[in-house]
């Protein structure tokens, strides 16, 4: 029989029951902490519904004039089109026909209308062109429009909205407009009317991530031209590059209307949203220029700073902000206050008019003449000084550089700064002439040939490597242009919807309108960026395409 033999105690009995207990903590902390951050995140929920209310439709009307609410607010459609080009037949939609969408969009290139000409009267040297890029984000054109109609002086400018997708709803939208002129033109070579070729996407192109070798051997149409990070080419992303450059080529040199016109334009994009004085600062900017900043030949309203961190008072010390503390007169668009003086008439653009025929000191003894003759404080409210200050200001209030918008540093002042312009800064609301135009366009090989699908990287690569006065800018540091996408080319999140973002924007006007920091006296270059060497950028790539190349650079050479 067996006897049993006590084997000796190495203690992994011990250790297998520690092991155990450590296991069974780690799991009750593992469970104890989700059921912690569940508790917190229903209790921000619930703490935040009272706020989620200020994002509300309802509340984003509210803030607009009911006079303006027609742009928000779509129209149900009783003809045969349908949004996106559909046409309706019977109970449903059919596709979209790609040769009636082409008839259109060359008939509007054709016609060149300018709506509300009539009404306005024709477009002046001095007046702003302002050019928006539209895609198909309906929603935020709306709001954008709905700024625009906001804008003091606005019934002076020209309104060219550039189209990459033909949609009825928008041309309704576009058309209803009756503030300004407006017009429209078409992208000709759109992924929309071209969604099985070249510019879009022919099915006999090459997959993005394919090798080269395998390309060759697979004989695809571009098998030779990838990218510097040896990618092809993906139509979605040069889409936005095409369009910039075929839009300034057709406002600057194509258009009647607008081909011999000399004075600024300003480029904005169907997601922004302008301060109610942004035309009013580019003026003040423009005549400025000249003391402030020689050199500068491009002015930027815009800025990607985190504008709504300056959003972070104390509500109850702001309050009178909020509720309108201060009694303010009804302001119809278009007109000046009372106790302000019109602006001359000649003095915003007549320089920018003989700009590109005079020579450097026929400019300098013209912006003399001009600044002789206007008085900046004409253009000002001369009760301002009157008004009394607010019983507790804001806590930014005193800050030398925590300005809500306008950046104070005297009173009714704005800052601004000048800088060498870097495309990731200053690409939004930036404004130029045809002088400025007529250097980049000089070099438009720099541009179609670099491989980066972005117009902007293109464009600061053309100031480096081609242009002999590289692009320096003038940039406002209270933004008046603001960035409300939320989704886009670059930007894809879960939830898209705008009206956080814009319901923010509209709460930093508000109490910037209430601080009396729109409508500055005058403005003051607050600090000049030191210039330093910049390194030599290397492009996104997405731009190896020969075809691509060839299709920007034509566009150059069209009406030339």
């Amino acid at each position: 029989r067996r006897i049993p033999i006590a084997l000796p105690n190495t203690g992994a009995l011990s250790r297998r029951r520690h092991t155990l207990y450590i296991r069974s903590a780690i799991i009750v902390f593992i469970l104890f902490a989700f059921l912690q951050f569940h508790v917190i995140n229903y209790d921000s929920s619930d703490s935040g519904s009272s706020d989620s209310t200020n994002y509300s439709t309802a509340a984003i009307l509210q803030m607009v004039p009911p006079v303006f609410h027609k742009y928000l607010t779509g129209k149900p459609r009783n003809s045969t089109h349908g949004q996106n080009g559909t046409h309706y037949v019977g109970d449903g939609p059919r596709a979209a026909n790609i040769s009636d969408i082409l008839r259109m969009i060359h008939r509007y290139n054709d016609l060149q209308t300018v709506l509300n000409e009539d009404i306005y009267g024709p477009l002046q040297n001095d007046s702003v062109i302002i050019v928006v890029q539209v895609h198909k984000r309906i929603t935020y054109l709306r709001h954008l429009i709905v700024s625009l109609a906001q804008a003091r002086d606005i019934s002076r400018t020209l309104l060219v909205f550039s189209h990459d997708h033909y949609d009825d709803d928008i041309n309704d939208l576009v058309q209803s407009i009756d503030f300004c002129k407006v017009m429209q033109i078409f992208y000709p070579f759109s992924i929309q009317t071209h969604p099985n070729e070249f510019p879009g996407a022919d099915p006999g192109d090459c997959p993005r991530d394919i090798k080269k070798e395998q390309a060759l051997l697979r004989k695809c149409n571009n098998a030779l031209h990838p990218d510097l990070y040896g990618h092809y080419r993906e139509a979605k992303f040069t889409q936005t590059k095409h369009h910039w450059w075929w839009k300034a080529n057709r406002v600057f040199d194509q258009l009647e209307v607008t081909k011999y016109h000399t004075g600024m334009v300003v480029f904005l994009e169907e997601d922004h949203y302008v301060a109610e004085d942004f035309l009013y600062i580019l003026e003040l900017m423009f005549r400025k220029s000249q003391d402030l900043c020689p050199k500068c030949n491009i002015l930027s309203l815009g800025t990607y700073l985190k504008t709504f961190n300056y959003y972070t008072y104390n509500k109850k010390r702001a309050q009178p902000y909020l509720n309108g503390w201060y009694p303010r007169k009804a302001v119809k668009v278009g007109t000046v206050r009372e106790g302000l003086q019109a602006p001359d008439q000649g003095s915003f653009g007549s320089f920018a008019g003989s700009y590109s025929m005079l020579s450097r000191s026929q400019l300098k003894d013209a912006a003399r003449r001009i600044r002789a003759t206007v008085d900046d404080d004409a253009l000002l409210d001369q009760n301002s000084k009157l008004r009394r200050s607010p019983p507790d200001l804001p806590a930014w209030f005193d800050r030398p550089h925590g300005a809500l918008i306008g950046q104070t540093t005297h009173d009714n002042d704005i800052s601004v700064e000048v800088t060498p312009w870097i495309s990731s800064k200053h690409n939004m609301g930036m404004a130029f002439n045809r002088t400025t135009w007529y250097d980049i366009v000089r070099c438009a090989r720099h541009f179609c040939e670099y491989d980066d699908y972005n117009w902007d990287w293109s464009l600061q690569h053309v100031s480096q490597q081609c242009l002999k006065q590289k692009l320096h800018v003038m940039v406002v540091k209270g933004p008046r242009v603001f960035h409300i996408g939320e989704c886009g080319v670059h930007h894809k999140k879960s939830n898209c919807e705008s009206n956080q973002v814009i319901s923010k924007v509209q709460q930093v006007l508000k109490v910037a309108r209430g601080a009396q920091q729109l409508f500055p006296r005058s403005i003051s270059l607050t600090q000049t960026s030191v210039i330093k060497k910049t390194k030599l950028r290397k492009g996104n790539g997405g731009w190896g395409d020969q075809r691509d190349h060839q299709l920007c650079f034509n566009m150059t050479l069209v009406g030339r």
